[in-house]
Parts: structure tokens; sequence; C-alpha cells
């Protein structure tokens, strides 16, 4: 439950654990910020609470003070991030909890953010409240994950998802592969991509899925208020044949192309016309360079990345150590040895240089079970 657990009480974790549930909310919506809830208790009892919807919106803190009233005063707040201390484009946290008589501030982790970094829990120290650090931290670290790995590793967090047969291929020979798996895991995926700053595929996919990469859930079904955010897609196309009539273009949402020269092939001036952001990219005999690409994202702010690719570029991702996340909807089907692998990696010289995951999570999707798998490198 806790890295400190010894140190908090059961009731502590009962409220920090809601805390976390009201983060949650903002899945799908706080990019680039971290999700991030607070409960206000007072006697025992919740007088307040919130959490961070969106970007330039009010904090979580700012909602559950908002709640709490008078009723703050003497209470004990529960943040599943240090509380702010910088102006960015709201006023801080740390200050307004102190300034609203808050006496203990319980938080599952310090901000990783320079901006932040101790400096919250320092202020409300200095104005004399209790700060007690390392509720939960694992689950609120999972929890901002990408958003943690963009500060902490100046990348965006990869998960790369595959949705595969039960001897591992992902198309029959020819190229077909409508459908794999059930409708049930088909919907789990727009969810999945709902999570995302970012989707990336390559231009092969694109051309010959007519991929659209987009979220196609409704605010109702992602149990949001407002529009739907929809992530950047990103494509990787070194020889620019991407055309700007392609399908891709009709979804909303914001397209990034990364390619070997943006003035190459036939397609620019169209590209540009249709909003494509094109970006030169280094580019060797081996491929793009994904490092280049995944730093690039982190600073546009781009917290988690999804994967849908094919085998090549899959295992590109794999072999080259960027995969922090593995999701496999594996399907009780059997394609055979000619259909088309999910992924290509080298040859291995012996077991020991597989690469290996730890599995978090499993999953039955209808018919189908997801996998979610961490890496271990």
């Amino acid at each position: 439950m806790s890295n400190n657990f010894a140190s908090f009480t059961q009731e502590d974790a009962q409220w920090m654990a809601r805390a976390l549930a009201l983060a949650e909310q903002g899945l799908t919506t706080t990019h680039p910020n971290p999700r991030v809830g607070c409960v206000i208790v007072r006697d025992g009892l919740c007088v307040g609470e919130g959490f961070h919807a969106r970007a330039g919106a009010p904090h979580a803190e700012v909602f559950a003070l908002r709640a709490a009233g008078a009723l703050a005063r003497g209470a004990t707040a529960y943040v599943t991030l240090e509380p702010c201390a910088h102006f960015g484009k709201t006023p801080p946290c740390a200050p307004a909890l102190a300034a609203a008589g808050i006496a203990r501030v319980v938080t599952a982790m310090v901000d990783p953010d320079p901006r932040v970094a101790g400096r919250g829990h320092d202020l409300l120290r200095a104005a004399g409240l209790r700060v007690d650090v390392g509720l939960m931290t694992d689950e609120a670290r999972w929890l901002n994950r990408g958003f943690i790995s963009r500060i902490e590793r100046g990348r965006p967090w990869v998960t790369l998802k595959i949705a595969q047969s039960l001897d591992g291929r992902t198309a029959l020979a020819n190229g077909l592969s409508r459908w794999i798996t059930g409708e049930e895991a088909r919907r789990d995926v727009q969810f999945l991509r709902a999570r995302q700053s970012a989707i990336l595929t390559g231009i092969d996919t694109v051309l010959m899925d007519d991929a659209r990469l987009n979220v196609r859930l409704t605010p109702e079904a992602l149990g949001i208020s407002g529009a739907v955010r929809q992530p950047l897609r990103i494509v990787l196309d070194s020889g620019l044949r991407l055309a700007p009539f392609a399908p891709i273009f009709d979804a909303p949402g914001d397209v990034q192309i990364y390619t070997r020269d943006v003035r190459a092939g036939i397609h620019h001036d169209g590209l540009t016309a249709r909003g494509a952001h094109l970006i030169a990219a280094p580019w060797s005999d081996s491929g793009l360079d994904l490092g280049f690409v995944l730093q690039h994202l982190a600073a546009q702010g781009v917290n988690e990345l999804l994967v849908e690719a094919g085998s090549k570029l899959s295992g590109a991702f794999i072999a080259q150590q960027w995969v922090d996340e593995l999701v496999v909807y594996q399907a009780p089907i059997l394609l055979g040895h000619q259909a088309q692998a999910s992924v290509a990696l080298p040859n291995l010289a012996q077991i020991d240089g597989a690469p290996r995951w730890q599995i978090k999570a499993m999953q039955a999707m209808g018919d189908d079970v997801r996998f979610t798998l961490i890496s271990t490198h």
C-alpha cells in the first residue's frame, strides 16, 4: 500500500485511496498536467474534495477548499501529489492550504517538477502545518507515470499495444487482419487511446489500414464533461508518402509527421495545408532515431505515448528498450506460421538475452484476454 505505511493510520490510507480515486477522474483530460485528487477531512468526515480536470482549470486543492469553506480550518488535507508552490496558469496551492487554516497535509509523493520539488512541502511546514509524505506512493506514481517519466527521464512513458492470435500473429500472410480481437477488446483500445498524450505509428500502417488513430468514444462513455481530448497523432514517414487526402486528416486532432526532409516528396504543400506538422528527424540505415522522437515529444509536453504499429517498428521500440508498458490483447485463435508476426525482433543467441516483462494485470475482454506487462530492463 505505501512505501512508509507504518507512519500512517488506516484512516489515512482510506482517505488517500479516495483522493487517488478522484485523481483518476482526470485520466483522459489533464494532459499535460498530472492527475491529482484532494480530500479534506475534519473530525473523521470528508468536508471537501476535488480533482484536477484540465490544464488551466483550478487544481484539486482549490476545488476541495471551496467545498470545505470554513470547515477547512483545523482539518487534514490528503493530496496525491505535493501541492504546487509556483504561479503557472493558476495560483499556487500550498499557500492556499495554509491560508485556509489546514492543520495537516498528507501527500503521496514529492512533485518531481523542478518548479516544485519539495518547495510546496517546505512552504507548508514554514507556515506551521504538519506535513506527512509518502502514503501510497507507488499508486500515485503509477497514476502519473507519464508525467514522472517526462520530468525525470526526459521522455514519455511508452506503451506498446499489440492485438494478436495465440501464436503471436497479427495478420494473415495476405495482410488481412480484421478482426483478430472481439468488440469488447476493440472498445477497450479506445479507452487506452483516450488516456494518451500521443499515439504513434509508421507510414505503412497508415497506408495499409487507412488508420485514423483517433478516440471514437463520446464524453458520456468516458465519464467526462466537455469535449473529448484527441491525442496528438504521430506518423513516422521517411519518404513523406502520406497523402493529404488520407483518412487520418478527416478525424479530429493534430497530426505530426517525422521525416528525413520536410521539403521532399510531392505532398509537402498539401500536408501543410491540411495542418500537418512536418519535422525533420535523424535517419540512418537502421531507421529513424527513436530517441530523438521521444525527446522531441517530451519537449512538447507529451507525457504518455501509445505505439500502435507494425511488427518492424514495434520490434525496433522493444529492441532499443524504449517500451515501458506492453498491452497485449490475445485472441483465442491460431493463424499459422505463414501469418505475419506481431513483433519482429533480432535473432537471439541464448534465452537469457530475451526481453523480459512482469505481468501487472490480466483481464478478460469478452472472448479475449488483455495482458498488461511492465518492462524489467
